[in-house]
């Protein structure tokens, strides 16, 4: 039978009440308990994988416009596509209304992006801290992998000066922090507080209670045994500021990509937080009756924030990279130990391009080279020549102010090892873009290798859509090689190249992502260069961004947090952002027969997987989750 937007799915989506709204009303509520008493405990696993992809027809007219009647758009108003996606989505509601992870009520929303950060990790964390220190009343905090690191340092700095600032104006701020830890524990409380002797230790270092006196601060952790991963990383502020990232917070060597988000869309990310925390909160959120559909707060206000658009409809990142050179010698860097905050986001967009323009001698790929191993810890060479003026990296893109149709698709934690938890809102979301996309889709992923993704990409490139995906080269390709897991990017790339003619495979782009600074991709295991960036684009207005993977674990096990728009303008900035900050599009192409990258000689990369026997495949592949389910893995 047809999965359709019931009447109780229409119900619950028009409701007023919803999970923050119930708290709102008795704060004595847990998250959890207001979620059971407006909802139930249904938790049920959505349809198995072999069914939820070939059940949905194309949606009808009277179709749309129930979903269009799902959602509380303001003054914008959602096109063709984007409808279609959600109408798909609100079909996997009826099974459980919280799947999403939001109250069906705050799913279709509205908001605006006045930022995009594109860049190695603790450039998003720079913004993050920023954002932190400036809140008047709280910050809620969510995250997959926490370990000892830059990422700790700049956010333990931002809490200390939160607390001084809240101290100045006789203030108290409240801070909730989890991110996935997996113990003999959860199996008896999938959520556990962690003690002040544990948060403030060695492996997490956040600051002790005497460090933050203006502070509440709380940290729990959530992991649903064996492979239930928190991977959804968020943050909300004051609830006037979303943001919605793809990085974790340790070391590493990723690109990583982060919307600054404001308006309605922060309530459903405020509600995302409370479902996910579940347990009581002591004390009761400051914001819990200042929704941002109140509004009160916008970046587009600041003087400084307009004058980037005094261009018109957006200024040109060379200005940005002309202000950034102007400002390298008198800047300091924003640094961990050694911080300098920024009062506006205009402010920090000049800072930031400051640490990549030349010093004294420096060519224009030498700097992003220097910058690209201080944040990786690496001392990777620079292949690449210097990108022409008005291609240089541009890490944060400032967005001109648009209120756009908004959708929340995550999907709960599954801990059980099977692949049963498929019809949720996040996969249907992936899957209605690829089937009802007329022109492209355009992925960018460390890993796909997802079973349902196979026959939707090649369905979708027989009926002649450009299909252009970027992934990583040797990204956890151990622990990909396990049964179940989807196999290496290399080999998914392989078959789908298979299903296609020799014709159809002229729209199929498969690249493997080639840092700014480099000519050829550099395999994940040398841990000089990767890429953790998730992205969808379809038809060039109907984007998704944030934490799932198109990949085994974040399709069908992990509680992952993503956002949906509508809108050309952004859709394209985004396109821009990845193409300037990574060589990816220029040198990372691979072969129209098997996906595979080789250089002019025909060689591939250096330590390419070599196709193994399952047996010794296996054997990687258990070294592999293995080190994915500790708690500095590689989701």
């Amino acid at each position: 039978m047809k999965p359709q937007v019931t009447p109780t799915v229409v119900k619950n989506c028009q409701a007023e009440e919803t999970v923050s709204s119930l708290l709102a009303q008795n704060p004595t509520l847990s998250p959890g308990e207001a979620a059971i008493k407006l909802f139930g405990k249904k938790e049920k696993a959505g349809k198995p994988s072999s069914d939820a992809d070939h059940d949905l027809s194309p949606s009808s007219p009277q179709d749309l416009q129930l979903a269009s009647s799902c959602g509380r758009w303001g003054s914008t108003r959602p096109g063709e596509l984007f409808l279609r996606v959600y109408h798909d989505v609100l079909c996997c509601l009826e099974a459980d209304p919280l799947s999403g992870v939001v109250s069906p009520a705050l799913i279709g929303t509205y908001g605006s992006i006045p930022l995009t950060v594109i860049a190695p990790l603790v450039d998003l964390i720079r913004h993050m801290s920023n954002v932190i220190v400036r809140a008047r009343k709280e910050v809620l905090f969510a995250t997959c992998s926490w370990s000892a690191s830059d990422a700790i340092d700049l956010i333990s700095d931002a809490l200390k000066e939160l607390s001084r600032r809240a101290g100045a104006r006789g203030d108290r701020v409240v801070v909730k922090i989890i991110f996935d830890k997996a113990g003999p524990k959860q199996f008896v409380n999938h959520h556990q507080k962690v003690p002040v002797e544990v948060y403030t230790g060695e492996k997490i270092k956040l600051p002790h209670p005497d460090e933050i006196p203006n502070l509440d601060l709380e940290v729990s952790s959530l992991h649903v045994p064996l492979l239930g991963t928190l991977h959804a990383k968020f943050m909300v502020v004051d609830r006037q500021i979303g943001i919605v990232e793809s990085n974790n917070m340790e070391n590493n060597a990723n690109m990583e990509m982060m919307t600054h988000l404001e308006g309605p869309i922060v309530d459903s990310l405020y509600d995302s937080f409370l479902i996910t925390w579940y347990e009581a909160l002591d004390p009761p959120l400051p914001t819990r009756n200042s929704p941002a559909t109140l509004g009160g707060f916008s970046t587009s206000n600041e003087p400084s924030f307009q004058r980037l658009f005094d261009q018109g409809d957006a200024r040109e990142q060379q200005a940005i990279v002309q202000d950034g050179n102007e400002a390298k010698e008198h800047l300091a860097p924003h640094n961990p130990g050694d911080p300098h905050y920024d009062d506006t986001l205009a402010a920090e967009i000049t800072r930031v391009q400051a640490m990549y323009s030349p010093r004294h001698g420096e060519s224009r790929v030498s700097a992003i080279n220097r910058h690209l191993n201080d944040t990786s810890k690496s001392k990777a060479e620079p292949t690449a020549p210097d990108p022409e003026p008005g291609f240089e990296f541009t890490p944060y893109i400032a967005h001109k102010k648009e209120d756009m149709p908004m959708a929340v698709v995550s999907r709960r934690p599954h801990g059980s090892p099977s692949n049963a938890d498929a019809f949720v809102p996040q996969n249907e979301a992936f899957l209605s873009c690829i089937r009802n996309a007329k022109q492209s889709i355009f992925i960018q992923t460390p890993d796909l290798n997802a079973s349902q993704l196979l026959p939707a990409l090649a369905a979708a490139v027989k009926r002649g859509v450009e299909i252009t995906y970027y992934v990583c080269l040797g990204y956890n390709d151990a622990g990909e090689m396990m049964p179940g897991q989807g196999g290496t990017n290399e080999t998914f790339a392989a078959k789908l190249y298979k299903e296609l003619s020799p014709q159809e495979r002229s729209l199929l782009h498969v690249h493997w992502y080639t840092a700014k600074d480099q000519s050829k991709p550099i395999h994940h295991q040398f841990s000089q260069r990767a890429c953790h960036v998730k992205l969808l684009i379809a038809d060039g207005h109907v984007g998704i961004q944030g934490s799932g993977n198109q990949d085994t674990q974040s399709w069908y096990h992990s509680q992952e947090i993503n956002i949906m728009i509508d809108s050309e303008a952004t859709c394209r900035k985004w396109r821009e952002g990845i193409e300037r900050n990574q060589n990816t599009g220029t040198y990372g192409r691979g072969s129209q027969e098997d996906g595979a990258w080789r250089d002019e000689q025909g060689h591939e990369a250096e330590g390419a997987t070599k196709k193994s026997a399952p047996p010794v495949s296996w054997v990687k592949g258990a070294v592999g989750m293995a080190k994915k389910l500790q708690s500095k893995g590689g989701f």
